[in-house]
């Protein structure tokens, strides 16, 4: 059976790469952005319009999944894809985030053991059990299992999370064997120089078919979260895709890229949506300001989507005032498109060797400071996405 991932770098300008990744469900032109949709939905957008906007591909959580509705039932309704009507490639995350930000969690060399929120329920997580389910729902991509520490948190307590990470890597390598399907390792360290080195080290050792940053967009700030990509993104190796989890607002993506860093993902776009916050050319706006009251034009004069082709800001505010859920989705197919529209306008600027003006150009417009939206699911499992 051929590998279930090729990757090829296509163009360059700087650090910054080009290029294209071979899944079983699709091709995906890098960088490449990933909204989240965590329990197999996309809040507000169906599969329908998430392909009309051009999306590439999804990420999914394992442990939202394998506690509601469960692996089983997804794996007898012949897997992910078409349990949640999405025939193009998914992310599935190893679950260890969310439970690592769980009170009262046991961790040790085993795996971690915790209470399910909903129900009191006890539950194990280990690297062969993450494997299990994620091989159950069938992703195109899966994550290893990590121990993914807090910022801040102290060397100790990072070079502890190294360690484990090793172990764990080494295990879901071990338990991994369905062939159809690619298993990606993480690198932490937390903000330690040395302990992301040594990470690097341990993880690429594993010749995983892709490498992820994880532990960033915590809380550390987009100067930080630069700094440590400034001297972990060169280690990974050039001819595997380098994924950072869990960073997204635009400045965070651009400044990312520009480190060579290929896949990324966050639930910001919908998350913010819900929250009448819009993404525009000219920064982000809440469309529920009074200033909008009586606006008439369309929440981004430069998008072409749906929503600002049809709609004013005026008409938006009315939604959300009035707790209409249209304007939840007006707003959430807006703001994926414009990631989308960013993307392909990175990826242009890099093949026509003219990304430093973009990247400058979404440097002056500044942005959110990386850490506020935290990874894909939050500081904590809660109902969104």
């Amino acid at each position: 059976m051929a590998p279930p991932l090729h990757f090829e770098v296509q163009a360059r300008d700087g650090a910054a790469r080009a290029g294209r990744i071979t899944l079983p469900h699709g091709t995906i032109d890098t960088p490449v952005f990933m909204p989240v949709g965590t329990r197999a939905a996309m809040r507000g957008l169906t599969p329908a319009e998430l392909e009309r906007l051009g999306v590439q591909i999804v990420l999914s959580n394992t442990y939202h999944l394998m506690l509601k509705p469960g692996e089983g039932i997804i794996q007898k309704a012949g897997g992910l894809h078409r349990f949640m009507g999405w025939s193009h490639p998914i992310l599935t995350d190893s679950g260890g985030f969310q439970v690592f930000s769980l009170q009262k969690t046991q961790i040790d060399d085993h795996g971690v053991r915790f209470r399910w929120e909903e129900s009191g329920e006890p539950v194990e997580l280990t690297p062969e059990r993450s494997m299990l389910v994620q091989q159950a729902l069938g992703a195109d991509i899966a994550m290893a299992f990590d121990e993914c520490p807090p910022y801040p948190c102290t060397e100790a307590a990072a070079a502890a999370a190294v360690r484990r990470t090793r172990l764990w890597a080494k295990r879901s390598r071990e338990a991994h064997t369905r062939e159809d399907q690619a298993l990606f390792g993480i690198v932490q360290g937390s903000v330690y120089r040395a302990l992301r080195e040594e990470s690097v080290r341990d993880i690429t050792a594993l010749d995983f078919p892709g490498v992820a940053i994880g532990g960033l967009s915590v809380g550390e700030g987009l100067e930080l979260m630069a700094e440590v990509l400034d001297y972990t993104a060169p280690l990974l190796p050039e001819g595997k895709p380098r994924y950072v989890m869990g960073i997204g607002y635009p400045a965070d993506v651009v400044e990312a890229v520009a480190r060579g860093i290929d896949m990324m993902d966050c639930v910001i776009p919908t998350r913010l949506a819900r929250g009448a916050s819009l993404f525009t050319r000219r920064g982000r706006i809440r469309v529920t300001d009074r200033r909008y009251a009586r606006d008439l034009f369309p929440p981004d004069a430069g998008c072409s989507c749906y929503t600002c082709t049809n709609f004013t800001r005026a008409y938006l505010r009315h939604l959300f005032l009035a707790d209409e859920i249209l304007g939840t989705i007006l707003g959430a197919l807006h703001n994926v498109a414009f990631y989308m529209d960013l993307m392909k306008e990175v990826r242009a600027s890099i093949v026509a060797g003219t990304f430093a003006d973009v990247r400058a150009k979404w440097r002056a417009l500044g942005g959110t400071p990386a850490g506020t939206a935290a990874r894909a699911e939050g500081p904590k499992p809660r109902p969104e996405e």
